[in-house]
């Protein structure tokens, strides 16, 4: 928001120089972006939040100044008088008619006709609109620009003898209906878009952009002026649909002040009057069907005192809040705060104490931390355990990636089916339809992004939610790994990932979430046959998927042919419900030697190495305390469709050392198992 010195003087008798005014100003939250000099003026250039849209005029942060130094703000003079300058007589219903049918979404309409002359804008009023950035165009549209950038209250004239039955309607538009915009533009209308209409069509879409057919051009003699508070909402969904962004919009949409628009009518009526380009016919006409009302919060001393570490006085508190014109009634323990309607941003007791705060100074905070009445509550457990993982799979080599959580319809689809997708109503493009059904999309194309810049060894990993409409969200954490599986050393040659990688990854990364698996077979669309398993806790409790990325995704997320990418997903909803207890316990060391055989075994290959290790936990005693596979041989010597699987088992007992005779049984009974279940033979 530019704004000039000499104007912002015109509400406040502010001191110093345009730096020692942006040096103050910027220690209460609004950061100067910086100072052109304008003659022997100054343009001061702040930058204005999106919650404070109140700000977003001279007047506004005439108020702000004027808290700062201790000052009082006035209302701006035109000749020898203060505002209204004029006093009107009631307006003749033949004149113009204003109708309001959406009062939810136009709350209050007010409107005023007038006779005038248009031309060029004095040269004072000139100099001020291009010293804020706008273009002058004539005295009646400079007009409205201007009170706009004075009270922030956008504004608009239509030519009234191009309205047809000389009738303002606020309405919502037709299906199908169509208005050509002052930007050139024929836009097409909607039934959710609020539009200002005379008796046959849309002159304007309401609180962003007029229409042409009504413009003010030099052969204008009569005009309506509008000044009105839509709600926000519905400007800025129009806004974003029509994808027009104007100074009007803008205000609009964060939040304008619902009792301006009669003063800034009369204002504008003063100036015209004032300028020599027309006179008003009558009173202005104030259509407020639904009154928006103040809102009143409690502020209480202790809270203050408890929040910022310090005693604000009494006297203190009230002048700052009156003077940026809130209005206070005291209470016993502290104030009844009726908040102005134009502070938007002002809903809790929190805010009253950070405008307390902001201008009584945060340098004057103590540094300290406040008297705490009760302990703090507990993390969520599922923030410590996002930690862990990421610290778990950091330290396996993997580099985390935040992608979004919108993606194409295309790469949805890849991931589930139509019906399980959840739209987006107004995407920002294509690339953003849907809310993600597996963090995985993302996550691909961030690998190809890389692999688009020569990164040959790429592992990637992001925490995040994804949703489905019967699911809803839920949380999941997903790994992409393509390149090498083990860097090249001295010692031997590098090799590249496979589905072995990233099956210890899944299982590195439940057995810190506490889940024993077992990993099935399954048939997945996105992933290459026989590369594909899900992690199952207990006897069916779905937790994850991984495997090798199928060719056809490949291609669709822009990746070289021939490229091999693992992949996983854990779902940590489903996890967290299956885990063990979380109680941890020690153990002490071993006080008895173990005992470790080995033996190998022919075994079909379509037998997975899971249902394995659960035939020997069945059929061994308790003295089994591990089992490792050590070592898989197909090939020479090995009939067609086995396997040479070598295992190594541990035994130990917690109380005494354990026989041969005791080890030789357990081998003997786990032998048979394994004969029975799998026909396994000893080799």
């Amino acid at each position: 928001m530019k704004i000039l010195l000499s104007w912002l003087r015109e509400f406040v008798d502010v001191p110093g120089t345009a730096e020692e005014v942006a040096r103050t100003m910027s220690v209460r939250g609004f950061a100067v972006e910086g100072i052109e000099r304008d003659g022997e003026d100054a343009v001061i250039d702040f930058e204005i939040t999106a919650n404070r849209p109140d700000c977003m005029s001279v007047l506004g942060m005439a108020r702000e100044v004027a808290t700062a130094y201790d000052l009082q703000t006035r209302r701006p003079a035109v000749g020898d008088s203060t505002l209204p300058l004029v006093s009107l007589k009631t307006v003749d219903k033949a004149d113009v008619e204003i109708i309001i049918d959406a009062p939810n979404l136009c709350p209050r309409y007010a409107g005023a006709v007038a006779d005038v002359q248009v031309g060029p804008s004095p040269a004072w009023i000139q100099a001020r609109l291009q010293a804020a950035g706008v273009r002058p165009i004539s005295n009646i549209v400079d007009l409205t620009n201007y009170v706009l950038l004075e009270l922030g209250q956008p504004m608009h004239a239509f030519d009234l003898s191009k309205l047809t039955g000389a009738q303002i309607r606020v309405r919502p538009a037709a299906a199908g209906e169509a208005l050509h915009t002052l930007d050139g533009q024929m836009r097409t209308l909607s039934p959710d878009m609020l539009v200002i209409a005379d008796t046959e069509r849309p002159v304007a879409v309401a609180g962003v952009m007029g229409g042409a057919e009504s413009e003010v051009t030099n052969a204008t003699s009569t005009i309506v002026l509008e000044s009105a508070y839509f709600d926000a909402l519905s400007v800025r969904r129009t806004s974003r649909k029509l994808g027009l962004k104007t100074e009007a919009s803008i205000r609009f949409e964060r939040g304008a002040d619902p009792r301006m628009p009669v003063t800034a009518m009369e204002r504008a009526c003063a100036l015209l009057q004032m300028i020599g380009a027309g006179t008003a016919r009558g009173t202005v006409v104030d259509g407020y069907p639904t009154r928006v009302e103040s809102r009143t919060v409690s502020l209480r001393r202790a809270r203050i005192q408890g929040l910022l570490g310090v005693a604000i006085p009494d006297a203190e508190v009230k002048r700052i809040l009156e003077q940026l014109g809130f209005a206070l009634k005291s209470t016993s323990e502290g104030w009844d705060i009726t908040v102005p309607t134009r502070r938007v941003d002002v809903r809790r007791e929190v805010d009253l104490i950070e405008e307390v705060a902001r201008h009584y100074g945060f340098d004057r905070v103590p540094v300290t931390f406040p008297a705490l009445t009760s302990p703090a509550p507990l993390p969520d457990p599922r923030i410590q355990q996002t930690r862990g993982l990421r610290t778990l799979l950091t330290a396996s080599g993997f580099s985390e990636a935040v992608t979004f959580g919108f993606v194409g319809e295309g790469a949805a689809l890849a991931f589930a089916p139509q019906e399980e997708l959840v739209p987006i109503a107004n995407p920002l493009s294509e690339n953003f339809a849907v809310l993600r059904p597996s963090v995985l999309p993302g996550l691909i194309a961030a690998v190809a992004h890389n692999r688009r810049r020569e990164q040959r060894d790429i592992r990637l990993f992001e925490v995040g939610g994804r949703f489905s409409r019967t699911a809803g969200e839920r949380r999941a954490v997903a790994c992409a790994w393509t390149g090498a599986g083990s860097p090249a050393h001295w010692s031997g040659e590098g090799r590249e990932v496979d589905f072995f990688d990233i099956k210890g990854t899944v299982e590195r990364i439940c057995e810190a979430l506490r889940v024993e698996i077992s990993t099935v077979s399954q048939r997945t669309p996105w992933l290459v046959p026989g590369c594909a398993a899900s992690a199952v806790a207990g006897d069916s409790t779905f937790v994850g998927v991984f495997g090798q990325l199928a060719p056809a995704v490949l291609e669709s997320m822009g990746l070289p042919p021939g490229e091999s990418v693992y992949v996983a997903e854990i779902d940590l909803d489903a996890a967290e419900a299956a885990a063990t207890s979380s109680d941890l316990h020690v153990e002490p060391l071993p006080r008895y030697p173990s005992v470790t055989r080995d033996v190998s075994i022919l075994i079909a290959n379509t037998v997975a190495a899971g249902d394995v290790r659960r035939t020997i936990q069945e059929a061994a005693p308790a003295a089994l305390v591990r089992i490792r596979e050590f070592d898989r041989y197909q090939g020479k010597g090995v009939p067609e469709g086995k396997i040479s699987l070598s295992l190594r088992l541990t035994f130990r007992s917690p109380d005494r050392t354990l026989t041969d005779a005791e080890v030789q049984s357990a081998m003997d009974a786990i032998l048979a198992a394994l004969q029975h279940d799998h026909d396994a033979i000893q080799r």
